[in-house]
């Protein structure tokens, strides 16, 4: 039968440590040493001391951190008081041990070092900041990003900002130092020192952000204000600020209308009632005219028949010409109400443009018409005429 070694015990009855055993000191420098600190970490550790010139930091190695006199000095007094006994701090190892054993820190760089990787985060993300610029070079514009100084080129501005620079004609960018820009970032290069933002990629993501807001809440029938943003020649866009919605010719006015620049330009202020909003097709409808009392709704109470008014004309053709009045009523005056002499045509007598007074001969507020006449308007014609159930056949 074979020998047991005798295994000696301690005065608990357990193992006794031998000699070749690692004792728990050993073990403790072992776990220590698998922390392998490297230069150009960064790590999280604890304010144990504070000096005038030294700062202790314990982070969990075999001994504590220090950031030395030369690092204190490049700091301001501001950033000095902020960091005290107990409170956690980021440090930038500069060298993984001194003489001393010590693991040398430094604040700034971690702190820069973490801009970095926040800008990298929102790189990824596509979050949209807002920044101040404090500076500008003939190429764009300078701004800040923690501690790191980042650049929106010229051409990364937005529409708006590049209408508003001006100033000196070598540094037109200098009217937006000091204004907030919403900005992207669209590149980071730590290697090169290199951060460059974008206004014009922000304005575009929250244009679109608010587009679908739009969308989303409008409802038929809510009155909204905006701005007229550009014609066309089927009606006028509307920016409701995010989302272009469409006024269409129809709907400028209650008279007719041949070119949206007769009733708004670009840049006017509107208010307008939403007509339809088709979300699947990113559409909104508008109406200018549904805020205006319908001028039919109340012809019979402004003219009657026999009444003297003035109008423009708007249009001419085989069979007449087409006058507006006052209120956006427009009426039509036959050809042969247009002169006492037979005429070939309308333009015979008037052109469009012209301003003139005519005589009201008939009212017609069930199918919103309204005959004038011109000639019938003359000074010291017979007013019995005029009354004498004049009927145009062609038109009724």
């Amino acid at each position: 039968m074979e020998d047991r070694q005798a295994v000696p015990l301690d005065k608990r009855g357990g193992e006794a440590e031998s000699a070749d055993s690692p004792p728990f000191a050993g073990l403790l420098e072992e776990s220590f040493a698998s922390k392998s600190f490297k230069r150009g970490d960064i790590i999280e550790g604890v304010i144990v001391s504070k000096r005038a010139d030294e700062i202790l930091v314990d982070v969990g190695g075999k001994a504590e951190a220090v950031v030395s006199a030369r690092e204190l000095e490049r700091m301001s007094e501001r950033e000095i008081a902020d960091l005290r006994v107990g409170e956690p701090v980021l440090g930038y190892i500069v060298r993984p041990e001194d003489e001393n054993g010590h693991i040398v820190l430094s604040l700034q760089r971690a702190e820069m070092e973490k801009d970095w990787q926040d800008a990298e985060a929102l790189q990824a993300s596509g979050e949209i900041i807002k920044r101040p610029v404090i500076g500008h070079n003939k190429g764009g514009l300078i701004v800040r990003v923690g501690r790191i100084r980042g650049f929106v080129p010229a051409s990364q501005l937005s529409s708006a900002s590049a209408a508003s620079a001006g100033g000196a004609e070598d540094s037109p960018l200098a009217s937006l130092v000091g204004t907030t820009l919403s900005l992207k970032v669209v590149e980071v290069d730590r290697k090169r020192n290199r951060l460059i933002l974008s206004e014009r990629e922000a304005v575009k993501e929250e244009r679109k952000a608010r587009k679908e807001r739009l969308l989303e809440e409008l409802r038929e029938g809510d009155e909204v204000h905006g701005v007229i943003s550009s014609l066309c020649s089927f009606g006028a866009f509307v920016d409701l600020g995010g989302a272009d919605g469409l006024i269409h010719l129809s709907e400028l006015s209650w008279s007719r209308v041949n070119d949206p620049a007769e009733v708004v330009k670009v840049g006017d202020e509107v208010k307008v009632r939403v007509l339809k909003v088709d979300r699947e097709r990113n559409r909104i409808a508008l109406s200018l005219k549904r805020l205006q009392p319908e001028p039919w709704s109340a012809v019979d109470k402004t003219y009657y028949v026999g009444q003297l008014v003035k109008g423009t004309i708007t249009k001419l053709t085989d069979f007449g010409a087409f006058a507006r009045l006052d209120d956006n009523i427009e009426g039509l005056i036959h050809i042969s109400e247009l002169s006492d002499e037979r005429i070939n045509h309308p333009r015979d007598v008037v052109k469009e443009g012209d301003e003139i007074t005519l005589r009201v001969i008939r009212i017609d507020s069930a199918r919103r018409r309204v005959r004038l006449s011109l000639r019938r308007a003359q000074e010291g014609y017979d007013d019995i005429d005029w009354q004498c159930g004049y009927k145009d056949e062609s038109l009724t």
